[in-house]
């Protein structure tokens, strides 16, 4: 069985896709396309939405992570990505379901308003991405996307000065989630596939790497996605990190 992954560089619900993949065994070809001209692509080949990952398997077409975790699971049972104990299931559900709609975005947005301020750490994310042009073509033509990407993703500094008052908070709760056993488990399941590329993509940071790597959540992303691409060098304001360096 070959599956074909869309999916856009530095993307960490992608990354999600790409290890599940892994996990199941499941060959695959992925296909990265250019952030803010991948929506219309997605409509032209015939997903329903306009987001990655998008994945088209076994004569289906399934968009977004966690419809595709439970496809993989249709699809090849073993190893299951979901517990069979209904309680335990329903924890992992819930730990994945937070990971997509609470803490997903967080990262996204602050990469998205770091990259607008300082793009000398662009080419980390692009170089071994499968795009349908070289990589400095890919960089020459990076200011105007990283602007729309921004956009879209509401990556304004109101936004980000939220997020990162937050981040310590959303830290302590993939902590809590890995003490109850939900997460970090001998087995990996969908929860910890969809949250821990969320805190790898926050540890490209120079700014938040070191606030993270030695806690639970930072030690769990490390073990589930050992390889994440790119580095953003120091770029966040320093009084905004005095609440994530105080909880470290």
């Amino acid at each position: 069985m070959a599956a074909r992954l869309y999916a856009l560089p530095g993307s960490h619900p992608s990354v999600t896709a790409e290890l599940m993949l892994q996990r199941k065994g499941i060959d695959y070809r992925r296909l990265d396309l250019v952030p803010a001209v991948h929506r219309p692509l997605l409509r032209a080949l015939r997903f329903p939405g306009i987001t990655v990952p998008a994945l088209v398997i076994d004569g289906r077409r399934v968009q977004g992570s966690r419809t595709i975790s439970r496809a993989l699971d249709e699809i090849r049972a073993e190893p299951p990505l979901f517990p069979a104990d209904p309680q335990a299931r329903s924890a992992v559900e819930e730990a994945e379901r937070w990971g997509d709609e609470d803490l997903q975005a967080v990262p996204r947005r602050i990469a998205w308003w770091a990259l607008r301020r300082d793009r000398s750490g662009l080419r980390g994310f692009v170089e071994g991405a499968h795009l349908p042009l070289p990589t400095g073509l890919a960089l020459l033509t990076a200011p105007p996307i990283i602007l729309a990407a921004a956009r879209y993703n509401a990556a304004t500094d109101e936004a980000v000065t939220a997020d990162l008052a937050a981040l310590p908070g959303l830290l302590d709760h993939v902590d809590s989630l890995i003490a109850d056993g939900v997460l970090g488990a001998d087995e990996p399941n969908a929860a910890d596939y969809q949250i821990a590329p969320s805190v790898r993509l926050l540890m490209c940071f120079d700014d938040l790497r070191p606030a993270i790597e030695g806690r639970p959540a930072g030690e769990h992303a490390l073990r589930v996605c050992p390889e994440f691409p790119g580095r953003i060098g120091p770029v966040l304001p320093e009084n905004l990190l005095e609440p994530l360096r105080a909880a470290a």
